[in-house]
């Protein structure tokens, strides 16, 4: 045991002495770069196309100065990550989540650049705040977390941050993922760091009785980051993370799948509806026949992966956001979803799913309400459908990204791919 201690140490030191030489990297970055489409509600100017544009039905094009490898949705707004390492964002910023001054009229409606000199490898979007993971391996947030009684802070109680800060986190994070308000950091020795809302057990760490403003420690003991102990005879180390609306999975790096968080509709996989407050391991997803590799949740489902390209859900089924066919009802273990092979990428708005094929497909299925679906209708979709329209003619579509009311496509042309 002394020996590993000591080992652990020398690392660390390392890293204090000099700059650090070692780019963090992990599977999840966007390594194409592309165009961004945006589709469905825009009316706080989250799709990016200025102040007359309040809603497309089809994909449109959003003018931006540089080639994009990563766009994510939050809940009012939409983030950019350039392939120089460069950040534009757009859409509401009532609490700060586009991360720039906004006070110029209209402003916010379209793509505008965030001052960060680091160059950034990864980002993450919730409802109210916006984070980004820079190659150093350190993360920058800004905006607010919330809870169901307004605004709780962001690294400070009931402070926001309209500009970027940086996260207190001593290890280097390789991978960040955020719910509606609360944010996940993979850490490069496999630890899980979580900050944010701890109401529905989504942080993994926070007792039932403390996750109402953090009991007596107060809010502290939700927004500075700590990491999240697992229950398990040996130390359990993950290599990847995810985060539903108001949930978490997590993998680890034997391939388990562990949760926590809503599961009032089984969207974590649990047998009950109890929220669970501290990682369990899933039962659900054992299989020795399926590797898991992606995740995605929504408001109260799940959509998820498998190494073969096969998509499964599992949760609440109206509105046909499972895809599962008109009159599916509710599933507490992943289900597969016909009609759909080889697909590369799982994504959920909160009551809408997508999967992007190998061939650069997208498929979309759920709640038609505010346009996101791309079929120009209202209608409900109980079974993917493809998306069609002028801005996909002759490309492919790399990432898909979905918010409360709006959708991102990060695209690039047939020719080029």
């Amino acid at each position: 045991m002394p020996a590993k201690k000591a080992v652990k140490r020398v690392g660390h030191v390392d890293d204090a002495k000099g700059p650090k030489k070692v780019k963090v990297s992990h599977s999840s970055y966007g390594t194409e770069n592309g165009l961004v489409l945006v589709l469905g509600q825009g009316d706080v100017g989250q799709l990016g196309l200025g102040e007359d544009v309040m809603e497309r039905k089809k994909p449109a094009l959003v003018p931006l100065p540089e080639p994009v490898v990563q766009a994510v949705a939050g809940g009012m707004h939409t983030v950019c990550l350039s392939d120089t390492g460069s950040i534009y964002t757009f859409g509401c910023n009532d609490e700060g989540a586009l991360g720039r001054d906004t006070s110029e009229e209209g402003s916010e409606m379209s793509p505008g650049k965030v001052e960060l000199k680091e160059k950034v490898v990864q980002v993450s979007a919730g409802d109210s705040h916006t984070a980004a993971l820079t190659e150093e391996g350190e993360v920058y947030i800004w905006g607010s977390f919330r809870d169901n009684n307004g605004v709780i802070g962001l690294l400070e109680p009931m402070k926001k941050c309209t500009l970027p800060v940086k996260v207190p986190i001593e290890e280097r994070v390789v991978k960040i993922a955020s719910g509606n308000d609360h944010l996940m950091m993979l850490t490069m020795e496999g630890d899980l760091y979580s900050s944010g809302c701890g109401e529905q057990g989504q942080l993994g760490r926070v007792p039932e009785r403390f996750a109402n403003r953090g009991g007596r420690k107060g809010l502290e003991r939700l927004l500075v980051p700590q990491t999240i102990p697992v229950r398990s005879r040996g130390k359990v180390r993950f290599s990847d993370v995810f985060c539903g609306a108001y949930f978490t999975f997590a993998v680890s790096k034997e391939g388990h799948v562990y949760g926590f968080g809503l599961s009032n509709y089984h969207q974590l996989g649990t047998p009950g509806t109890t929220t669970c407050f501290a990682p369990i391991k899933l039962t659900a997803f054992k299989n020795s026949t399926t590797s898991w590799v992606g995740f995605s949740g929504g408001q109260h489902h799940t959509v998820c992966l498998d190494s073969e390209g096969k998509v499964y859900s599992l949760g609440r089924a109206e509105y046909g956001r499972l895809g599962l066919g008109q009159g599916a009802e509710e599933k507490s273990e992943p289900t597969p979803i016909g009609g759909l092979e080889g697909v590369k990428v799982v994504a959920c708005g909160a009551s809408v799913s997508y999967a992007v094929t190998k061939q650069g497909l997208v498929f979309a299925w759920g709640m038609g309400t505010n346009m996101q679906l791309g079929t120009g209708e209202e209608d409900d979709e109980w079974t993917p459908v493809e998306m069609a329209g002028k801005q996909l003619e002759n490309r492919v579509v790399l990432t898909v990204s979905s918010g409360g009311q709006h959708t991102v496509l990060l695209v690039k042309d047939k020719q080029d791919s």
